[in-house]
């Protein structure tokens, strides 16, 4: 009986030595997916929840973030391999397929659904209307850029030719527009958050309209990658999606006030009550989209403003360059 003892006890501390080596031996794979974003703003605050909260973690990926600063460095940066996902304006897809390319590159989950920058004065302006524009300096945005497409849609829709009725420059680059703006150049100017709102407190520039609000939905940024990395990873696409869906939800599901508490440590220049205000401005125009899927009435808007502007240089079906399939799967589970 004691023997007996004995060789049960030895028995039970082998199984319990050999256990973690076991349940190791099942343990996830973790992928690095690096992840180009064309600039650092609170328009993506769902791409920084899926960061906070551990969504990318519990799909088993560790996410490379950094931002590449313009949409013609950020597709430099995926078609040179030096990234593998792509977040940025849809058109930029558009431009790569018309140069001829043998790796298309595709859009295949969706993170905002309208235009994300602002009209902002130099001036204090009561009771703004746009005809106001009309002969003054307006600082826009990249020339073929969605900012300055949209931003040339928009002010066409209130009867404003950009290149007759204002003096416009489109020369700046992108990571510079502001501090020209800042420095005495323009009388208006097209800003994203949360420089728009930090001008406005800091009393350089104050708020008058959204471009958003006035262009309607269409794809605005979205994720996007070469068609060769979605074919050799299709499971790191989904798990990828899956995360971004989770945020989607979340965001859609909690306060501006939740949003900016669990985001604040990646803007850590930007005040929280700044945060909680630009976010509470998206999610009130409905900019984050709700769901991953770019549907083809936001494409075909998408081609619109850009065939308005000038720079569409090929009508491009959307199941060409669109793949909703790996959205539409994760939606079903």
């Amino acid at each position: 009986m004691q023997r007996k003892g004995k060789w049960l006890l030895t028995a039970l501390l082998i199984f319990g030595l050999l256990f973690p080596l076991v349940g190791c031996g099942k343990k996830e794979e973790v992928h690095t997916v690096r992840i180009g974003e064309v600039t650092h703003s609170l328009f993506y605050a769902p791409q920084y929840i899926a960061v906070s909260e551990g969504f990318f973690e519990e799909q088993g990926l560790k996410v490379d973030l950094k931002t590449t600063w313009g949409g013609d460095k950020t597709m430099t940066a995926l078609l040179s391999d030096g990234i593998d996902i792509a977040l940025v304006g849809s058109e930029t897809s558009i431009y790569v397929y018309a140069q001829g390319s043998s790796d298309p590159v595709t859009n295949f989950a969706q993170l905002t659904q309208t235009d994300g920058t602002f009209l902002v004065s130099r001036n204090k302006v009561e009771n703004f209307t746009w005809d106001q524009l009309k002969g003054a300096t307006f600082l826009g945005q990249r020339k073929g850029g969605m900012p300055q497409m949209v931003g040339e849609f928009v002010l066409k829709r209130h009867g404003i030719d950009p290149h007759q009725d204002l003096n416009l420059i489109q020369n700046v680059d992108f990571a510079n527009i502001a501090n020209a703006f800042a420095s005495g150049t323009g009388d208006y100017v097209q800003l994203f958050e949360p420089t728009a709102s930090i001008f406005e407190k800091e009393g350089k520039g104050y708020i008058v309209a959204s471009f958003g609000e006035e262009s309607g939905h269409v794809p605005y940024t979205t994720f996007m990658a070469k068609q060769s990395f979605l074919n050799e990873n299709p499971e790191v696409a989904e798990k990828f999606t899956r995360a971004i869906y989770k945020a989607q939800k979340w965001v859609d599901s909690h306060s501006a006030q939740e949003i900016a508490k669990s985001i604040e440590s990646q803007f850590e220049d930007t005040p929280i009550d700044i945060i909680e205000t630009v976010v509470e401005r998206y999610k009130s125009q409905g900019s984050y989209a709700q769901n991953p899927i770019l549907d083809e009435k936001e494409w075909n808007n998408l081609q619109n403003i850009m065939d308005e502007a000038g720079e569409l240089p090929k009508e491009v079906s959307h199941d060409t360059l669109v793949n909703t399939s790996i959205a539409e799967k994760i939606m079903k589970e």
